[in-house]
């Protein structure tokens, strides 16, 4: 549940990142690249050093003198928060991985708010809802009403859901992607490959029990999605290839974002969500 002294706690901490985060990803701005831009602006004299790729041929053959183009590179960003909503999401304590997720999502949209940004969230189970970008504080007020009346249900279709998301993408855009991953691993490779090329921050958020599994013993385990219920035995032995198993499933999530120069982060639920904030902004 998102509450006031949270917002509260966002305008002091927006104070504190400010500085970092508009230099590197969210706020109003334009640069003048020269070279591969998206609008072309402008002729320069050429300066000798600078790349005689981006010098203007037709602009010699009629003047004989060397003069490059320059580019206006459209920087304005809209921030995409993404959140999965699927019935694993509802395990932890004393937060749920969902709440927790919604905080650090809120946490987004709110730094892009206070940049006048454009921020669209969404959030994802067997169908995906998704929400129109826009700016202001009563966006993040519906946002706010809309994850504190989510019901954590179903199963984590990812794949299909970031195959229409990317659809609503526009151009060059900040995306928070926040599950728990629990899911095959090829899916959310498939899912990670279907992005594309923008600034991509993948959260995975565990809670501490399904991180470091301490029980041993006699268990009965339900699936939260599937609802089906196992009886085992959980032994050291177990311990070790639950552990073994959940870091090779993490490690090919976080060999795929290297590759596609993407940022990955695993927080758990313990985690003060500022410091997790922290974490995922470097």
């Amino acid at each position: 549940m998102i509450n006031t002294d949270f917002l509260d706690q966002l305008d002091r901490f927006h104070l504190v990142v400010k500085k970092r985060v508009t230099s590197n990803y969210i706020g109003p701005r334009k640069s003048i690249a020269t070279g591969r831009g998206l609008t072309f602006k402008d002729h320069r004299i050429y300066s000798p050093g600078e790349d005689i790729r981006l010098i203007d041929w037709k602009v010699f053959a009629r003047t004989d003198d060397l003069y490059i183009k320059t580019f206006e590179e459209e920087k304005n960003l809209t921030a995409h928060i993404i959140m999965d909503s699927s019935a694993s999401m509802g395990f932890g304590r004393p937060i749920s991985k969902f709440d927790y997720a919604a905080m650090l999502g809120v946490g987004f949209a709110y730094l892009a708010m206070r940049e006048n940004e454009k921020f669209q969230f969404s959030t994802f189970a067997e169908s995906l809802d998704v929400f129109q970008p826009r700016r202001g504080m009563s966006h993040l007020a519906s946002m706010v009403f809309h994850l504190n009346n989510t019901k954590t249900r179903g199963y984590s279709k990812l794949a299909d859901a970031m195959m229409q998301y990317k659809k609503v993408i526009g151009s060059k855009s900040l995306l928070v992607l926040i599950s728990d991953f629990l899911i095959d691993v090829e899916e959310v490779i498939e899912a990670l490959y279907t992005l594309g090329d923008h600034e991509i921050k993948i959260v995975q958020i565990l809670d501490p029990i399904e991180k470091d599994l301490k029980y041993s013993g006699d268990f009965k385990l339900i699936d939260s999605e599937s609802k089906s219920m196992l009886r085992t035995y959980i032994s050291p032995r177990l311990r070790v290839e639950y552990q073994q198993m959940l870091d090779k499933h993490a490690a090919k999530i976080e060999e795929t974002c290297n590759k596609l120069g993407y940022h990955f982060h695993q927080i758990t639920n313990d985690t003060p969500v500022f410091d997790a904030f922290y974490r995922v902004l470097e």
